[in-house]
């Protein structure tokens, strides 16, 4: 059958997650295989025009990349009815605004995480897009992780019988920018002025991977820390670190699951993926990461006794199993890209709506309260 259109507007591409995971392995990637299989057999063919403040990047990258459109103005680009997507990679305190421009201009709406930097206002955008009728989403990439799908998998097939506790190291050294190496992370990260910090931007991530995975979060702990007091910005200028590098967050589950979840900037890893996800059950364990997963179940546990004064005897690491992949993964951006492109061109189901967004920058508020009162701090429902 012929092909369809489908108009994007791709605004902060210029980022390094806006292009590489959003334009190049994602929108650049689907046109590249020759469109998205629908389920009528036609092929829908997204056309990206490119978004955003620096005209000189914007026309290298479309002329880098085979795109035809690019431009500077988002209104004019908002205003074009052949356009029906809007796509937000900005920083986060630039994205409400152009969101609910997006909205009144009548776009179905797909954006990074966090949505807005107050869960008030991500449930205003929620309640503004729902009112206009308007599709939307929100990134939550690593629901399609090969390990973590890998992992959930295994929840829903009852390996682990009743789960008690979820373990979660997720992190690796950014550089200072100091001595010769450039950090690998923007330096507003590291400022509380501009939105940044390690509790908004990976506390997003947890809330939807541990409800979407083990059962809803209930209450939060979480302790934060500036280990690194001061780095060097892309200019080369020193600057002061006022927000947070590290957190360590333990999170009380629906069903009785304790899950705690270290996330820093500042260590060096000594595992096998950036982010491992340790899952203990009555019937078995698994640990999940980002591409790999492996289990033990209750019959292949060895009986360790704690002996100091001889050497360890056993291989733990030799002791699990493998998950196999039976099947091909494809890039966890593109999985979903494809998930929100089928809900807009055939209404297919979308969960990962922008009420799922508040909730993960709710479990942020709610997590930097925690710290502040240093004391457990309960999660409310949130509704529409």
């Amino acid at each position: 059958m012929a092909g369809k259109r489908i108009g994007i507007i791709m605004n902060g591409v210029t980022g390094r997650m806006g292009l590489n995971q959003h334009l190049l392995r994602s929108v650049l990637a689907i046109r590249d295989q020759g469109g998205l299989l629908l389920a009528d057999g036609a092929r829908l063919m997204p056309d990206p025009i490119l978004v955003g403040r620096n005209a000189a990047k914007l026309e290298d990258l479309a002329h880098t990349h085979g795109v035809a459109r690019w431009t500077t103005d988002l209104d004019a680009a908002l205003a074009n009815p052949d356009d029906s997507i809007y796509f937000d990679a900005q920083v986060t305190g630039a994205r409400a605004r152009s969101v609910e421009a997006a909205i009144a201009r009548g776009k179905h709406i797909y954006c990074e995480k966090p949505l807005a930097v107050t869960s008030a206002e991500a449930l205003a955008l929620a309640r503004k897009a729902d009112a206009a009728g308007v599709k939307h989403g929100v990134v939550q990439d690593k629901l399609f992780l090969p390990g973590m799908r890998k992992l959930k998998r295994l929840v829903d097939s009852g390996f682990f019988g009743r789960i008690f506790s979820v373990r979660g190291e997720f992190g690796y050294w950014v550089f200072e920018g100091d001595w010769g190496l450039p950090a690998q992370r923007p330096s507003w990260n590291y400022r509380k002025e501009d939105d940044g910090g390690i509790i908004s931007d990976m506390f997003c991530h947890w809330r939807y991977v541990l409800d979407h995975t083990f059962g809803n979060v209930e209450a939060v702990s979480c302790l934060g820390r500036t280990d690194i007091p001061q780095r060097v910005d892309e200019a080369g200028k020193r600057y002061a670190c006022t927000a947070e590098d590290t957190a360590y967050g333990t999170f009380q589950l629906a069903g009785g699951i304790v899950a705690q979840i270290n996330s820093s900037w500042d260590f060096r890893v000594y595992r096998d993926e950036l982010f491992s996800l340790q899952v203990d059950g009555t019937l078995g364990s698994a640990v999940a990461g980002l591409r790999e997963c492996r289990v033990q179940h209750r019959v292949n546990t060895p009986r360790p006794v704690w002996n100091p004064d001889i050497p360890n005897p056993h291989a733990f690491r030799e002791q699990w199993q493998d998950v196999p992949d039976n099947t091909a993964f494809d890039n966890a951006f593109k999985v979903q890209w494809e998930m929100f492109l089928r809900h807009v061109a055939e209404d297919a189901p979308f969960a990962h709506t922008f009420l799922e967004g508040a909730k993960g920058v709710q479990l942020a508020e709610l997590g930097l309260q925690s710290w502040a009162e240093r004391r457990w701090i309960d999660v409310p429902a949130l509704e529409l």
